[in-house]
């Protein structure tokens, strides 16, 4: 199953010539999470190659505009489109008169369930049939936002050799993995732990515009993938501090204190024309992969982490 960052855009508050407005899509097996369009994100759909029939989730951290101003082009593509299931929206509950003014931006013919999930506070969100869990967490800004972790849940893999071991095939390996647990034709009874290796779940989570603050840590703690904002430099921490902002060494920081496995980058300010001080900032303080993101990348999820003790 396919488990990537497709990243649409990375520029702050206005798009440059190589960057365009922010846009993320977390594809996660059979679900794709759009985080914060920003405006031109349906067209970066299409340079990078995937369908809006893809999006499953919408989550949108606050309402300026560079991080919500797509949404009408992306809602009415999906409605275009077609795709054969419902498209829950997450986004501040406070700005719910701006989710409905992007919306019915304009008219079209509605064909898809949107389904409004507004954010009240920080929590575990709804996600009906979905094979994770979604919860968001309270940011400093100045404007109400939130950020959003994916949690998958700890499983079990298989063991091929120590099924056949047991004689256990067909039909009946379903029914172990239902129950977890399963009785044999010689009356002897097997469990699921004793065919299988503990499957660590993997976690993603995204922040954009924010202070350090609790949230930050909380979404960040122990994920494999941290998609987060570096709008500024040290250099600029003024600047960050005064608009409610990260600069790349406290991104990096935030990633070490939080064991994160990989550190993505992003939503960089217009003054720096390119992301090489950045990344050089992060790595002074973060020894993990780091990724300083660029429109149209696709970044992998990393590989599933060994079981604790391995």
């Amino acid at each position: 199953m396919q488990r990537e960052l497709v990243v649409l855009g990375t520029a702050s508050q206005v798009p440059t010539r190589h960057r365009n407005h922010n846009g993320y899509l977390l594809l996660w097996d059979g679900e794709g999470l759009l985080f914060d369009p920003g405006e031109g994100t349906q067209r970066q759909l299409l340079h990078a190659g995937v369908s809006a029939s893809a999006i499953t989730r919408i989550c949108v951290t606050h309402f300026h505009g560079d991080h919500c101003l797509g949404l009408p082009g992306v809602i009415q593509r999906i409605n275009l489109d077609r795709p054969p299931h419902p498209v829950s929206a997450y986004y501040p509950a406070s700005g719910q008169e701006f989710f409905d003014r992007l919306h019915h931006a304009s008219v079209f013919h509605e064909t898809v369930e949107l389904r409004p999930e507004p954010v009240t506070g920080t929590g575990e969100l709804k996600t009906a049939g979905a094979p994770f869990t979604l919860t968001a967490a309270r940011l400093s800004h100045p404007v109400e936002s939130f950020g959003y972790r994916l949690t998958e849940p700890d499983g079990r893999r298989l063991r091929p050799d120590l099924l056949a071991a047991r004689g256990i095939a067909g039909p009946a390996v379903g029914l172990l993995q239902r129950e977890g647990a399963l009785t044999l034709d010689d009356g002897s009874t097997v469990t699921l732990e004793q065919v299988s290796d503990p499957r660590p779940g993997q976690s993603a989570a995204f922040v954009m515009d924010t202070r350090l603050c609790e949230g930050v840590a909380r979404l960040a703690e122990g994920v494999d993938l941290l998609v987060i904002e570096a709008t500024f430099l040290e250099a600029d921490a003024h600047l960050a501090r005064d608009h409610g902002h990260l600069t790349a060494a406290e991104a990096a920081r935030t990633a070490a204190e939080a064991g994160v496995r990989k550190l993505v980058l992003t939503h960089f300010s217009q003054r720096y024309p390119d992301t090489a001080a950045h990344l050089a900032e992060a790595r002074r303080h973060f020894d993990g992969e780091t990724v300083a993101a660029a429109d149209l990348a696709r970044i992998p999820v990393p590989a599933r982490a060994a079981p604790a003790g391995n």
